[in-house]
């Protein structure tokens, strides 16, 4: 398969899928490479071939869809952002949560691959923010649609690689070695994993903060992500956090949030989505 076959073939496809082919462009030989492996499992000959399939056997664009996650993941991955959560998100929302019986900062991470975005926020909240805030706890969900990455995510043991951006102190205080990788300690594993899709179906909310990084806003049509938009923000309490990748911006019909000051990345929830 050429790379020219295989960009031929996204182009067809992805839209199909309700995904971008402007977002895959720089990871298709990653694509490329997981399609070239499922036409040699289904012994077909070329994408022509395989075209075919998805046109004679519905089933198969399940299994297309599959090979187009990108699940890059690290903890404290673009440490910008997470020094902006730790420094100033998350002190901001902690100031403001209510206190007595919903003493909690509520998260989201979406597209959480194999649990190094939501378990940085667990490690870096209790080791760095908790002394401050001792009346207040984090109670994180972590969604995704891919049942390895998540049974990876449960199992919270990493090679020294996925950990290469994390304080050295919180590596040392956060994880035990074991096997030869570093396995999270048990009083930094709360966090529900959840599979969900986010185009059948989201966590209920409401949240304080929501991290959606490189997925809809990167992998996903203009018009899918108009709508995925508006349902997080439903999710997101008023004065709430969203956070999205460095390199993504919000689309310009979305009023109801503005960016958090100084913050690279962050947009802070205003107005009322439904109905904007």
């Amino acid at each position: 398969m050429t790379d020219e076959d295989c960009i031929a073939f996204l182009q067809w496809a992805l839209p199909r899928l309700e995904r971008s082919w402007a977002g895959y462009r720089k990871v298709r030989r990653l694509v490329c490479k997981r399609l070239a492996r499922r036409l040699r499992a289904l012994g077909l000959a070329d994408v022509a071939a395989y075209r075919s399939r998805l046109e004679a056997e519905p089933g198969e664009w399940k299994e297309l869809d599959s090979i187009l996650g990108i699940p890059v993941s690290r903890f404290y991955r673009d440490r910008g952002v997470f020094a902006s959560l730790e420094s100033e998100v998350l002190p901001a929302l902690a100031r403001a949560a209510p206190r007595g019986a919903r003493a909690t900062i509520d998260c989201w991470s979406a597209g959480c691959a194999s649990g190094e975005e939501p378990y940085t926020l667990s490690v870096v909240w209790h080791l760095r923010l908790q002394p401050a805030f001792p009346q207040l706890t984090i109670r994180v969900v972590a969604t995704d649609m891919d049942a390895t990455l998540l049974a990876r995510a449960e199992r919270g043991c990493y090679l020294a690689s996925s950990l290469k951006e994390l304080a050295p102190d919180l590596v040392s205080r956060a994880f035990e070695t074991r096997d030869g990788e570093l396995c999270l300690k048990p009083q930094f594993r709360d966090v529900t994993l959840m599979r969900q899709d986010l185009r059948t179906g989201m966590p209920d909310g409401p949240f304080d903060l929501v991290l959606c990084r490189n997925v809809v806003l990167t992998y996903y049509a203009a018009p899918v992500q108009l709508e995925f938009m508006r349902r997080i923000a439903d999710r997101l309490r008023p004065g709430g956090a969203l956070v999205v990748g460095i390199h993504e911006s919000l689309p310009p019909e979305i009023s109801y949030f503005k960016p958090w000051p100084g913050a690279r990345g962050v947009y802070v929830r205003t107005a009322k989505a439904t109905g904007d």
